[in-house]
């Protein structure tokens, strides 16, 4: 179970992953010590999955963000496995997700240019197993991006 200063000490990771240990220990209230022992039990808990840095993607030339729905021709366990396996390694992907609803998956990507999401298309996209149908949405404006969750 979490307790009030865990899910403080998420909030405030969640938000400055690079804190400094002391500053993170005077933000909950704890010792550095006692800190940092409650956060190698939320790490090894599985509560903190990772720790990485949040890129700029127009400062690497990837400015187009596009958001991908894919039909497959069966939606059968074994064209859900092949599909899905295919898809963890295109590195292109940034995510893949099974829904529920009109379509089988929702794919997140990021490319240069529409001439660079076309290549992706058809070379990357297209040639997964089982894929029938894509409909592409293009964002024109990213209007919350920092992903935190409700701690």
């Amino acid at each position: 179970m979490l307790d009030k200063i865990d899910r403080r000490l998420l909030s405030v990771l969640q938000a400055d992953g690079r804190i400094a240990a002391v500053d993170l220990a005077d933000q909950v209230g704890l010792s550095a010590t006692a800190t940092g022992e409650r956060l190698k039990r939320l790490v090894r808990e599985g509560y903190i999955t990772q720790f990485r840095a949040h890129l700029d993607p127009a400062m690497l030339g990837l400015g187009l963000l596009v958001f991908v729905e894919v039909y497959l021709d069966k939606t059968t366990p074994d064209a859900f496995e092949k599909f899905a396996a295919a898809v963890r390694r295109a590195p292109e992907v940034l995510e893949c997700h099974m829904v529920a609803g009109g379509f089988d998956y929702l794919v997140k990507t990021r490319v240069a240019d529409m001439a660079a999401y076309r290549r992706f298309l058809g070379e990357v996209l297209h040639t997964l197993p089982g894929v029938r149908e894509t409909r592409t949405y293009a964002v024109m404006e990213e209007v919350k991006t920092d992903g935190l969750l409700p701690v």
